[in-house]
């Protein structure tokens, strides 16, 4: 391998993994990518394909072979810094032992805060849509497998954005940059086609936005899958910085 840093963020959805893409987007030395396994995902999980919005698109514009975007990943040296923003559900079964390779980041978020927004995009998700539980058997796959991680909390980075980035540098490898707290509020070359769909908030944004818990009465709907997820969380925050 050369001295490239490949870093891989396996977030949930609506985890402010977009924003964490803009904020490492602001550094000159590093090249983002925006959910590059998203098409073979929809491939091969066709039922995805069905709720997910503007997945006809996703398959014709983008890579559909999981095998030929990890091989990019792992051979691309356009920057000495390049940052993956992946959902943790887009990996299905490709093999993991590329993560030896790769700086890994789990971003999560309290499914209470989470699956409501979710919601309003994507009705009724179920667990495998959502990533808890498939982010504690990552976690355990790196644990099993002698890799290198970190978990962050995406409340943890709202509350003090620079702390947690200074701490995700250092774990990754690389200098903190303060242009990392602030971008101009538009929208990005990077952003995938999908970003009309999921983006507006981040594209009317101009750093990450101040935590504020929520106020709106938990949808009744979600209870039973908010009290799935509840324990795959707090195994998580067990690790979180």
């Amino acid at each position: 391998m050369d001295n490239t840093k490949r870093i891989c963020l396996w977030s949930g959805p609506r985890n402010i993994s977009t924003a964490l893409m803009y904020s490492f987007a602001q550094r000159s030395d590093t090249k983002v990518f925006d959910e590059p396994l998203y098409a073979y995902y929809l491939r091969h999980y066709p039922e995805a394909q069905k709720y997910h919005p503007g997945s006809e698109d996703i398959l014709r514009v983008m890579e559909n072979d999981g095998g030929k975007v990890v091989a990019s990943i792992l051979t691309a040296s356009e920057k000495p810094v390049l940052f993956y923003k992946h959902m943790i559900h887009h990996l299905l079964g490709l093999d993991k032992s590329f993560m030896h390779n790769t700086v890994n980041i789990i971003l999560t978020r309290d499914p209470y805060e989470m699956l409501p927004s979710f919601d309003k995009v994507i009705p009724n998700p179920i667990l495998n849509d959502v990533g808890y539980r498939l982010h504690l058997d990552l976690l355990n796959f790196f644990r099993e497998n002698n890799i290198s991680f970190t978990v962050i909390d995406s409340k943890q980075v709202l509350i003090d954005p620079q702390k947690i980035l200074k701490s995700l540098c250092g774990f990754a490898g690389i200098k903190f940059d303060k242009a990392m707290l602030s971008w101009q509020p538009q929208k990005r070359l990077e952003d995938g086609i999908w970003a009309k769909y999921w983006y507006n908030s981040v594209h009317n944004s101009s750093g990450f936005i101040k935590y504020k818990p929520k106020k709106s009465p938990f949808p009744s709907h979600l209870i039973p899958l908010l009290n799935e997820c509840i324990p795959y969380y707090n195994e998580l925050l067990k690790h979180a910085l």
